[in-house]
């Protein structure tokens, strides 16, 4: 396993991004056979990809920014219903008269003309090919015996980039679906109890399917050096730790 905290070789480039005069948020960038990727770690479970044209928003809330300083979307992806990912107040700052939004099944009709996507969807939007993934949990469940991600619910999201194939898991476990992946360059993968995953879960999901680079994320209290350690002796897979509690 390789580990980054700061910096790295080769593919990545990391600096401050400033938008406006209140926003710094960490940046990485990852070349691409057709354009280099942005990829700016907002906070939590959100993110913001720059690429060519596009700019692609995942799972906007404005507790994590003051998204009038931000890019507009040309692209919105929802994972799944709850308020720290879905916000229709922010998706409505960041949309304009041309924005796709993509939302899971639980939250179809939520928002005016967006597409939903089932578990195992595939489309094209905005020139970019978007797969949904199950997300849900197998383990985690509250009290009256409910998961706190029921399946069908919620997607996470392969999103290709060129040659690049990325993946942002939403809320979920290391499911049979997340571990039969293929061919994913780039992951984000959530790392908070009781809601998502344990460090040992989400190591056991990486050596399943192998991601060049990991970004564990929405890790809350988590210590991410658990999972650095657990990936220690995985040469294959790139451990790159960012602030996204």
């Amino acid at each position: 396993m390789r580990y980054t905290k700061k910096f790295s070789t080769i593919l990545l480039i990391v600096f401050p991004l400033f938008i406006g005069a209140q926003e710094n948020f960490q940046t990485d960038t990852v070349h691409t056979s057709e354009g280099d990727l942005q990829i700016t770690f907002i906070g939590h479970g959100t993110l913001m990809f720059q690429w060519q044209a596009n700019v692609i928003h995942v799972d906007p809330v404005g507790q994590m920014a003051n998204y009038s300083k931000l890019p507009k979307a040309d692209l919105i992806l929802v994972t799944h219903g709850h308020g720290d990912h879905f916000d229709p107040e922010t998706i409505a700052t960041l949309r304009k008269n041309s924005t796709d939004i993509v939302v899971a099944p639980a939250i179809d009709g939520k928002v005016k003309g967006s597409t939903p996507m089932n578990n195992g969807d595939t489309k094209t939007m905005d020139g970019l090919k978007i797969e949904a993934v199950p997300a849900y949990n197998l383990v985690h469940k509250r009290d009256n015996g409910q998961p706190y991600h029921p399946k069908g619910e919620g997607n996470g999201y392969i999103i290709t980039f060129g040659n690049k194939r990325v993946y942002v898991a939403g809320d979920t476990e290391n499911t049979p679906e997340m571990k039969a992946l293929k061919d994913i360059d780039i992951a984000f993968l959530p790392m908070n109890l009781p809601y998502t995953m344990t460090p040992e879960m989400v190591a056991d999901a990486a050596k399943a399917f192998q991601p060049k680079i990991l970004y564990p994320y929405h890790y809350g209290d988590t210590d991410p050096q658990k999972l650095i350690n657990l990936l220690k002796d995985e040469k294959n897979i790139e451990v790159r730790i960012r602030d996204m509690e």
